[in-house]
């Protein structure tokens, strides 16, 4: 069970690789896309664990060219920053399932493992948390404004927004809403 983890964060990925290690998984670590496609095509790897935010550059671009290379490859994509349209990018681009971080080894292992994976993604490993669409917004400017390191005009100029309407989305957090 050959894995390749593409992960910017090297403690995270460290740790990822050492949980999967202990279950059987020989893994191999990339953290720029460059590195990652080479790795692909050196390792040929059965597992592909995708960070969705690498440095500047973004997973999501991967997903393709690393289908083509390894089209048995099962393609799991890891991100901070969930949201229901880069889950559904995700998917559109060939992922084979969507994990939030942090993700518990349970979560992840079910993820990896063809013969329990799901015919739907896994859009967060807490089956009790439910999103409203204000969180999944909420969420989403904050990625948008993070890209932007914090510069709220350039976040309003790229989510098509006015300045004003984002200062005023920024200052109401969504509260989280529970599922019974």
């Amino acid at each position: 069970m050959k894995l390749l983890l593409v992960e910017d964060d090297t403690t995270f990925a460290n740790t990822l690789k050492r949980r999967l290690e202990k279950h059987g998984f020989t893994c191999w670590h990339a953290d720029t896309c460059n590195d990652a496609l080479l790795a692909c095509h050196r390792h040929l790897p059965d597992f592909i664990l995708l960070d969705m935010k690498l440095h500047h550059e973004s997973g999501l671009n991967l997903i393709n060219p690393m289908r083509q290379l390894r089209p048995q490859s099962r393609i799991i994509l890891l991100t901070g920053f969930a949201s229901i349209a880069t889950a559904v990018d995700a998917i559109k681009l060939g992922a084979d399932d969507y994990l939030t971080k942090p993700v518990d080894t349970q979560t992840l292992l079910a993820a990896l493992n063809p013969k329990a994976a799901k015919t739907e993604p896994v859009i967060s490993q807490d089956e009790d948390k439910v999103l409203s669409a204000e969180q999944v917004e909420w969420e989403h400017i904050q990625q948008v404004l993070k890209f932007n390191n914090g510069n709220v005009s350039a976040t309003a100029r790229q989510l098509s927004m006015h300045r004003r309407t984002l200062q005023r989305k920024l200052q109401k957090r969504p509260t989280p809403t529970k599922s019974a």
